[in-house]
């Protein structure tokens, strides 16, 4: 099987979006070049073998990722011109193959890559085109003229070639090419063409941009909920501590590896559940003495921290705390102040607390034992950058 770096290239200044860099714009969830990050990890197990992800000078560490992805994600720094960037994803790279991809064409296809993946060789290269469906005019002043369009075609990314021969015609030919199949023909190479798709648009102005946050919204994972439950003891000689705050009047604490806070711990199992991830009892093993006696909203920041990895946003979370003792509805609007500051930091409050009593039922109606349940929706939403 021919194995393929996937590079793509997010080193544009954006001066045709009016100076914003599109490639970091945020589309439904994800800044723009995630998405066709993530289209080249579905195809880890058809031949790519890594995310090559070439960028302006101090904006790798803002980027997120998925570190449990099946490829890794490689970072390259990008140069003065788009060739220079390309050379620069290339050297960086690490396989036999590589495609060459524009970070602000979110909807490439899989059966796209797949049919440039199967027309590439040693010897040819391979593009996407799409025949001209409008007429064409030529403007030169006032004068105009018509153009014909008869096998004209429009060349879309990604493209794909043999890299050490791409490095070598790219450093032949120079930096005033405007692709890569370009240099590629200078160099009287092999080029085959295959049909591409007209959803894989490139957003250079801001209508399209308008269009492909349009299309994202159609997603009909947009929202999602989950569910999380904690149960703990209530014994002596233990801080009693929910939600990040310590229960000051209350002479008895729960039992846990780490501070037992069951609502910090009910939450971040409903905000991993709400995202497929495992849940903490997987992330945190009691097992591991790392955790004994951790900061259970720190561990929450850190569930967070992978749920936006996965692209969602927090848009609320709903939980219920049963107990016989202690009285708790003193506690909740801190409660409550502290974990909106971890879900949604400089958002709104996004958290709604309730207390109820066990009304004398089962271990915590004696007084033994907390139990905990939460409920959180997640989004993906044009209108919001994730946080890294």
């Amino acid at each position: 099987m021919k194995k393929f770096s996937f590079v793509i290239v997010a080193g544009g200044s954006g001066s045709r979006m009016g100076g914003q860099r599109k490639q970091f714009l945020p589309l439904d969830g994800w800044p723009l070049w995630r998405w066709s990050a993530e289209r080249a990890v579905s195809l880890a197990d058809s031949g790519i073998g890594e995310v090559v992800l070439v960028l302006p000078r101090g904006e790798a560490e803002t980027q997120p990722w998925n570190e449990s992805a099946p490829v890794p994600l490689r970072i390259a720094e990008g140069g003065a011109l788009r060739a220079d960037s390309v050379l620069n994803g290339l050297l960086a790279s690490s396989f036999d193959y590589v495609m060459v991809h524009d970070a602000a064409r979110p909807f490439a296809g899989e059966a796209l890559l797949l049919r440039l993946m199967e027309a590439t060789s040693e010897t040819a290269g391979a593009i996407p085109v799409l025949p001209v469906a409008d007429a064409l005019k030529r403007v030169e002043g006032e004068r105009v003229s018509a153009v014909d369009r008869e096998g004209l075609f429009i060349t879309q990314t990604p493209q794909s070639f043999h890299k050490t021969t791409l490095i070598r015609v790219l450093k032949e030919c120079g930096c005033a090419v405007k692709d890569e199949a370009e240099a590629w023909l200078a160099a009287g190479l092999e080029l085959r063409c295959v049909e591409g798709e007209r959803l894989n648009f490139k957003v250079t102005w801001p209508d399209d941009l308008r269009m492909a946050r349009a299309l994202s919204e159609r997603d009909e994972v947009s929202r999602r909920t989950g569910l999380g439950y904690d149960v703990h003891r209530l014994v002596p000689d233990r801080p009693l501590i929910l939600g990040g705050v310590r229960i000051e009047d209350s002479p008895l604490g729960l039992l846990g590896h780490s501070d037992a806070d069951l609502l910090a711990h009910a939450i971040a199992d409903a905000l991993l559940g709400a995202a497929g991830l495992p849940d903490i009892g997987n992330l945190f093993p009691a097992s591991d003495p790392a955790y004994r006696g951790a900061d259970s909203m720190e561990l929450l920041g850190e569930a967070v921290r992978r749920v936006r990895g996965e692209g969602w946003c927090v848009a609320w979370v709903d939980a219920v705390v049963q107990a016989q003792v202690p009285r708790l509805n003193a506690y909740l609007p801190e409660m409550k102040r502290r974990l909106s500051a971890i879900l949604d930091p400089g958002g709104q409050n996004c958290v709604n607390l309730k207390a109820k009593s066990a009304e004398g039922t089962g271990d915590e109606g004696r007084g033994g034992a907390m139990t905990c349940w939460a409920a959180a929706t997640l989004y993906r939403s044009p209108d919001k950058r994730e946080k890294s």
